[in-house]
């Protein structure tokens, strides 16, 4: 019976933070959003396109990851050493508008090279397929086929980032000086993956459309 009241207890937690995030993202409004941004920008850009390689782009990416990114930082449960002090004010409610003014935003059109044809080939099959040997599965359950993303599930849009940055959170996930993935799903993954296959698909990633 103890058993049965604590699942049920932790289900309706569950579904009353569910309830919660429902509201907020329904009442999140863009232009105060873009107002509380303009101290993003000198990292992210003016529209969340970043002028640099070590910060993300943030144009377009899914409102429901980039809240929960915000939060996270703000509660420590992410340590980015340069958001260090720019979130520590956020409402959960700050955080969804400042997502949601992103959101909105044009995400990063960006392209390849050809003479990288190996390295990005290499890129495709492990997004598109994994490798079954290593244990990598295909990013495109998580990540769609166009690396969109799925904002229901707070999977990240991936599609136009900096390979720089791809490769420098793949790595943090791979040592687990990040971990704040669902089930610390990506800590697995990323550690089974060897520098080549970080590159390779950090660079396929900035020319997915």
């Amino acid at each position: 019976m103890r058993k049965l009241l604590a699942s049920l207890a932790i289900t309706m937690g569950a579904v009353g933070t569910a309830h919660a995030q429902t509201d907020y993202q329904a009442e999140a409004d863009a232009s105060a959003g873009q107002e509380m941004a303009q101290t993003c920008a000198a990292c992210h850009g003016q529209q969340g396109i970043s002028p640099s390689g070590a910060f993300p782009n943030l144009a377009g990416q899914q409102m429901s990851y980039l809240a929960k990114q915000i939060m996270d930082i703000r509660d420590g449960d992410r340590v980015v050493a340069q958001m260090a002090g720019q979130v520590d004010d956020y409402s959960d409610q700050d955080a969804w508008d400042v997502a949601a003014f992103y959101a909105g935003q044009d995400a990063n059109l960006g392209q390849t090279s050809d003479e990288d044809a190996e390295l990005l080939a290499r890129g495709e099959e492990l997004y598109r397929s994994g490798d079954m040997a290593k244990g990598i599965p295909a990013c495109t359950a998580c990540h769609t086929p166009t690396g969109a993303g799925i904002g229901s599930a707070i999977y990240p849009a991936l599609s136009g980032q900096h390979p720089e940055y791809t490769i420098s959170t793949l790595q943090d996930f791979a040592s687990g000086e990040r971990a704040n993935s669902p089930n610390n799903m990506m800590g697995d993954i990323a550690s089974k993956m060897s520098d080549g296959d970080m590159e390779a698909v950090a660079n396929y990633l900035l020319g997915l459309n």
